[in-house]
């Protein structure tokens, strides 16, 4: 490929292994540096360390390009792009961790590779940090990502946007050639991860995907303003949800209303159990953080994350207004990933909602398509766990849809009340159609589904 380079990216995360693969179907020779020994062994044998669709097709297709290790050395030798791509996860405080980024540029300052691109989600001013960090001669980038987990790698290889944060001219030019397929969209398309029709028709009539242009600062607070705007629109909408539910109106046709208005639109507006996963949580927080330190009070910010935090308890509360006291009685959890698509437990609702009917004195059952093993390392030993699903159901007094996969959209719901002690099913999903559910004889209620909690009895 022409402007084809040696890159290296340093992490094999979710944002890493996707970067590295994707750059590896476009052409570019690529080294993928991690510290997880066991982790680089099974990408040797090309096993992926996550659920994600498509990512095991796309490794063995990009397998010739792609070269994984552990030694910096190894890594680093004749690269001529650096991405670092390492997690930044949550302090107890609220803002973001960088020991794991700081401690990649410390190594990369003793490897010389002439220009280091951060696509890890960091604080303003973190970019400047490393440029001293790496000193003189060494240039940097900050490009952060805007990938969703259960879609990331499509997400790279079909992006609405490239954001590139630099000071020095050239190095714009750098990442618009090693970027160049992605914005022409000229590369082969994946059987496997087609390219979106609206994409592929926009690219027939010249469309280029942008690369948007920034000082270091402002790409940096671009990622954060991107993903607290997004959590604004989820708290908002379960807020009005929750008013839904108050005065008998339902949540899905106020959507359907007001999506319609093209400054407003439908996406995420999505009633439900509130956001998790490893982006929004720590970023809005340390978003909220960062302008606490510089003296601003984000008042919206920080009642966004409280009604979040306070969304994931109404299932609970729902269960406890139907069944009476929860002592005894046995509640299934259906979905325990943070969002149907991947096995990422990190902040997921379920693990909350398990531990709160817990210390309400229910006994827990629970089971997911993808996430049940990782799942057994972290949630209480109490909580039993299924792999079938119809066996969590047998003898249950409620079901909490927690995770909308379509798996549980596909159960056969007679055969499902058949097994049920009592019919009650809360959707914290809005996944089913209530009216069917009703037809079927079970007690049901969505998130602001046009039935008050008081009208429910078994």
């Amino acid at each position: 490929m022409e402007n084809a380079k040696t890159v290296t990216v340093v992490g094999a995360g979710y944002v890493g292994l996707s970067t590295a693969v994707a750059l590896a179907l476009l052409g570019h020779e690529v080294r993928v540096l991690d510290t997880n020994a066991a982790r680089v062994e099974g990408l040797k044998r090309g096993e992926p360390p996550f659920y994600e669709p498509g990512l095991a097709e796309s490794l063995a297709q990009a397998a010739p390009r792609l070269r994984y290790t552990t030694d910096p050395a190894e890594a680093y030798d004749g690269s001529e792009v650096a991405i670092v791509a390492v997690g930044t996860p949550p302090t107890p405080a609220g803002h973001a961790d960088l020991r794991y980024l700081y401690q990649a540029l410390e190594t990369l300052a003793q490897h010389r590779v002439g220009l280091v691109v951060v696509k890890s989600t960091v604080p303003v001013g973190t970019n400047q940090d490393a440029k001293r960090i790496l000193g003189p001669g060494v240039a940097v980038a900050s490009n952060p990502e805007f990938l969703r987990q259960g879609q990331a790698l499509s997400d790279t290889l079909y992006p609405d946007r490239i954001l590139v944060g630099a000071e020095e001219e050239w190095v714009f030019g750098v990442l618009e050639r090693l970027y160049q397929p992605l914005v022409e969209q000229s590369f082969e398309e994946l059987p496997w991860l087609p390219r979106p029709k609206a994409l592929r028709e926009a690219v027939a009539r010249g469309y280029r995907v942008p690369l948007v242009r920034t000082g270091l600062e402002s790409a940096e607070l671009a990622k954060y303003a991107a993903n607290a705007f997004l959590a604004t629109r989820i708290s908002f909408i379960n807020e009005i949800a929750n008013v839904a539910e108050a005065v008998g109106a339902d949540i899905e046709e106020v959507v359907r209303a007001i999506g319609l208005d093209p400054r407003i639109g439908p996406h995420f507006l999505k009633a439900g159990l509130g956001y998790g996963g490893s982006c929004f949580p720590k970023d809005t927080r340390a978003l909220a953080y960062l302008a606490k330190r510089g003296g601003y009070d984000f008042k919206l910010l920080r009642a966004v994350i409280e009604v979040n935090q306070a969304q994931r308890y109404r299932l609970v509360e729902k269960a406890e207004a139907v069944l009476g006291r929860l002592t005894g009685q046995t509640v299934v959890l259906l979905g325990l990933a943070f969002k149907p698509g991947t096995d990422d437990l990190r902040d997921a609702p379920s693990l909350e909602i398990a531990e709160e009917l817990l210390a309400r004195g229910a006994r827990v059952r629970a089971t997911d398509p993808k996430a049940l093993e990782l799942a057994k390392q972290i949630l209480d030993p109490r909580v039993e766990t299924f792999a079938d699903p119809l066996e969590a159901l047998e003898g249950a007094d409620a079901v909490l849809l927690v995770t909308e996969w379509p798996e549980y959209r596909a159960l056969d719901w007679a055969e499902v009340k058949r097994r049920l002690r009592r019919p009650v099913v809360l959707d914290g999903r809005n996944a089913l159609d209530p009216r069917a559910m009703e037809a079927l004889g079970y007690v049901y209620q969505g998130i602001g589904r046009g039935r008050k909690l008081s009208e429910l009895a078994l």
